[in-house]
Order: structure tokens, then C-alpha cells, then sequence
């Protein structure tokens, strides 16, 4: 019986795939279910995972864990960030940010106010305001220097209100749009300009004009504490520093001589953090009045009027010699930037 096993063998052996088939069927349908069930029972045994977000106050973060949870990716935008931190922080210190804000110093300081200026006590042969008209010059403006310096945060607000109004609007709605603010605001600066100079045929016809006439009736309470106006739409540049802009007002506003700056808005403004970046316009319009040879006065203070289509009260924001001084250092180091970019 040996050698009959011993001769099937050294046959089987000749043709290896035959011989490995006669092991492998055996052994996988045995042992495929034992396979099967070792994998199993070895994922299973594994030790769980623990899970970081279990331990979270569930219902106090509900929406955040489950954000954080449900989604591998998700698309982050400012909005959302300032949401998930204040979720896990809480509220941003605003102490701490002003401090450090406050540390950093602009690197060419230059006075607000000119103390080598000589101011002349003559009187002007001429009661009319100064009106400078700008010349077009390689030295940029204070406007370009804004737009071209504004925060990464602003940027993605102004492009995201642009997106909106294109979606709602269309490209060319969006463009006839803003043509029409800004026609509305040439139209709103030329009729202040006639009530100054006192043009009263021009006024009357401005008042009855349907786009501007709620602009005019908004600020005919703030119109009442300006008197004495010494510059209507001039220009005005910064000799040392080589910047220019165009001032809409200089005059006093309740006593103090002001750089005073007009806006229009169909949102309500009632705060100076909501005019964006226009205390450090009327901060540099100031600094280059001080700094202009072409005036013989100097000025201390700001004030922003925003002015509403419907007629309701303008808020005026007023800004006195301190918080211009704050306002021009920031100014100082939005020039910088700019200067350092250009």
C-alpha cells in the first residue's frame, strides 16, 4: 500500500499546480468562514476609540459638535469662524486687541498739526470759502490709498455685498446701481455748496429735485450749528508726506473749526465704527490742510454727517483734537503700507 501512495505523490509532484489546487480547495472552504469570522473578531476586539467630542456639553455646543462631527469638509468663511470661536471662547477681548494694536507706531511720524506753520490773523479781503480745483498729479490720493490698504475682512464683506447685488440685480443693474449713487452724491455735495454760497434761485431748485431732496431735508438740523465756512470743495496736499485729497467742507460746527466730510446711506449709521474707514479720511484731509502752504489756518477737529434718502435726522459724528490724533497715527501707518506696496 506504501509504494502505491509514494508513486501517486512523485506523480502529483511532477505537476505542481495540480498538487497546490489539492491543498488550497480543502483549506479555503474550510476555512473561509474561520477567516471570516477571525477578521471580525479582531476588528471588534480592538480597543475603541474614544471619542474627544463625547465629553462636550452636548446640548450647550449642539450645533457645533454637530458641524464638526457630520462633515469631513466644510467651507469656511469669516462669518462662521467668528461663530465657531465665539462658541468655544466666548467674546473677543477688545481691551487686548486695542493694546496691541496700539504698540505698533508708524515708522516716519509726522505731527497732526504743523508746528512751523505761521497763521496769518488778516483778514481775507473775501468772504467767499477757498475752492482749490485738483490738479491731476502721480501723487496719490487719499481715496486710492484706503481702497488699495483695506483689511483682508473688509475686502471679503465689500466682495461679498458686490456678489449679492450682481446675483439680485444683474451686471448691468449693478452698474446703472451705482451710477446712481454716485450721481446722487454730486448732486447732494453741489446743493450744500449753493446753500453756503448762499445761491438761494439754485437751493430752491435743489430742494425740489425728488433724488436729493431727502438728503437735504436729513441734515437741515446739523446745517443749523455751521457757520463760518472757509473751504468748499478744495484741494488739499500734504507738502512733506505727498498725498492729496479733495475736502467737501471746512467750517466750524458748534464753535470748532472742523474738516467736515459728507456721506449719503440707505442703512442707518448711527455709530462712528459704522463709517468704516472714514475718521482716517478726515484725519489725512486734516493733516494736509496743517501741511498746505495754500491755507492760513490750521484745524483741530473732524466731523462725518451720513445723510439718509428718506428724510430722517443725519447722525453727525464728531471728532475732536484726541480722537483725530488716534485716527492719524493709523492714517501714518496705512500710508506706509501703501508706500511699501507701491
Amino acid at each position: 500500500m506504501l509504494p502505491v501512495r509514494m508513486k501517486f505523490l512523485q506523480l502529483l509532484s511532477r505537476k505542481a499546480e495540480k498538487l497546490e489546487m489539492l491543498f488550497q480547495i480543502p483549506f479555503y472552504q474550510n476555512q473561509l468562514p474561520h477567516v471570516c469570522l477571525a477578521t471580525s473578531t479582531c476588528l471588534y476586539s480592538k480597543k475603541k476609540k474614544n471619542n474627544s467630542y463625547e465629553h462636550v456639553d452636548q446640548e450647550k455646543y449642539k450645533n457645533l459638535v454637530y458641524s464638526v462631527t457630520s462633515h469631513k469638509t466644510s467651507a469656511q468663511t469669516p462669518e462662521t469662524i467668528l461663530e465657531e470661536d465665539n462658541l468655544l471662547y466666548g467674546p473677543p477681548d477688545k481691551h487686548s486687541l486695542q493694546v496691541k494694536a496700539e504698540t505698533r507706531l508708524p515708522k516716519n511720524w509726522v505731527p497732526l498739526v504743523n508746528p512751523n506753520k505761521r497763521i496769518s490773523h488778516l483778514s481775507s479781503d473775501s468772504n467767499l470759502p477757498m475752492k482749490i480745483a485738483l490738479q491731476r498729479t502721480k501723487v496719490p490720493s487719499v481715496t486710492r490709498i484706503l481702497q488699495q490698504t483695506i483689511s483682508p475682512l473688509q475686502a471679503f464683506y465689500l466682495e461679498r455685498w458686490k456678489q449679492k447685488m450682481i446675483l439680485e440685480l444683474g451686471k448691468d443693474g449693478f452698474a446703472e446701481y451705482t451710477k446712481k449713487l454716485f450721481l446722487q452724491g454730486e448732486l447732494f455735495h453741489a446743493a450744500l455748496e449753493s446753500i453756503f454760497l448762499s445761491e438761494e434761485t439754485t437751493t430752491k431748485e435743489q430742494r425740489e429735485n425728488a433724488v436729493i431732496s431727502g438728503y437735504l431735508s436729513s441734515v437741515e438740523h446739523v446745517l443749523e450749528d455751521i457757520d463760518e465756512v472757509k473751504a468748499l470743495e478744495s484741494a488739499v496736499q500734504h507738502e512733506s508726506l505727498q498725498y492729496l485729497g479733495l475736502v467737501d467742507c471746512v467750517a466750524k460746527y458748534r464753535g470748532q473749526l472742523c474738516v467736515i466730510d459728507w456721506k449719503t446711506s440707505e442703512k442707518p449709521k448711527p455709530f462712528l465704527k459704522d463709517t468704516f474707514d472714514n475718521p482716517l479720511q478726515v484725519a489725512a484731509y486734516i493733516g494736509a490742510i496743517n501741511h498746505d502752504a495754500n491755507y492760513d489756518f490750521q484745524v483741530r477737529c473732524g466731523l462725518i454727517v451720513v445723510a439718509y434718502k428718506d428724510g430722517s435726522p443725519a447722525h453727525p459724528h464728531f471728532m475732536g483734537p484726541d480722537l483725530c490724533s488716534q485716527y492719524w497715527k493709523k492714517w501714518l501707518l496705512r500710508l506706509e503700507e501703501y508706500m511699501d506696496k507701491n
